[in-house]
């Protein structure tokens, strides 16, 4: 998806790019989402990443980003196999998180539930701004976000199985280069955790004092 964010003073505001699993956030969803945090003027954007299993979250990242997001157009991209999500801003790949059966108890990797796709705007400033202390002054409404552009390569599921699974050679996203950053991704990727990252909650010993498994996956393999 191409989208360009709500300009100005756009605290308490959240620009939604998501998948879910059901049609409204039910309390046993996957869902795999971008958030875009609004600003006071002047400050920087950040992006929000979140996975849910089960109707849990609590995988948040958060990064800022190399450019002013609402002045043009960027590209927003998932990529989802049984494999790895990997999370793109203009083929950048920001996020990595690894399906791996190796690590014991890894349970939290969405695969097994279809997605729909879904895009909202709205009210969260008693969280998204600066922890909420930055409310919403809807003297500045309307708060637009505009999209273009946007494409899809997946497949329909088909109860009582997905009409695709892992070793499909057919599609792209399934075949063994998808598993994997490729070299000059892993530059990017690197590039993005030395400059980016405003917070990770595989850092955050004070949220997670035993950290959730899947913090013990390498996202280079």
């Amino acid at each position: 998806m191409n989208l360009k964010l709500v300009g100005g003073d756009s605290a308490g505001v959240v620009t939604a790019y998501y998948m879910c699993s059901e049609n409204g956030a039910g309390p046993e969803r996957d869902e795999i989402d971008f958030e875009f945090l609004g600003n006071r003027t002047g400050q920087p954007y950040i992006i929000q990443t979140n996975v849910y299993k089960n109707g849990t979250g609590g995988r948040e990242m958060r990064h800022s980003l190399w450019f002013d997001p609402t002045e043009d157009y960027h590209t927003y991209s998932i990529l989802w196999n049984n494999h790895q999500l990997v999370f793109f801003v203009d083929r950048v790949p920001i996020r990595v998180y690894k399906n791996s059966d190796k690590v014991p108890n890894n349970d939290f990797f969405p695969n097994q539930k279809p997605m729909y796709l879904f895009s909202s705007i709205w009210n969260a400033d008693d969280w998204a701004t600066r922890g909420g202390l930055e409310k919403t002054d809807w003297k500045k409404s309307p708060f637009v976000s505009s999209y273009k552009d946007f494409s899809v390569d997946g497949c329909r599921w088909e109860d009582p199985y997905p009409a695709c699974v892992s070793t499909t050679t057919d599609n792209w996203w399934d075949q063994y280069d998808a598993w994997h950053l490729s070299k000059d991704q892993k530059m990017d990727y690197a590039w993005v955790q030395r400059n980016l990252v405003v917070y990770d909650y595989c850092q955050d010993r004070e949220r997670y004092p035993k950290l959730p498994w899947e913090c013990s996956i390498s996202p280079w393999n």
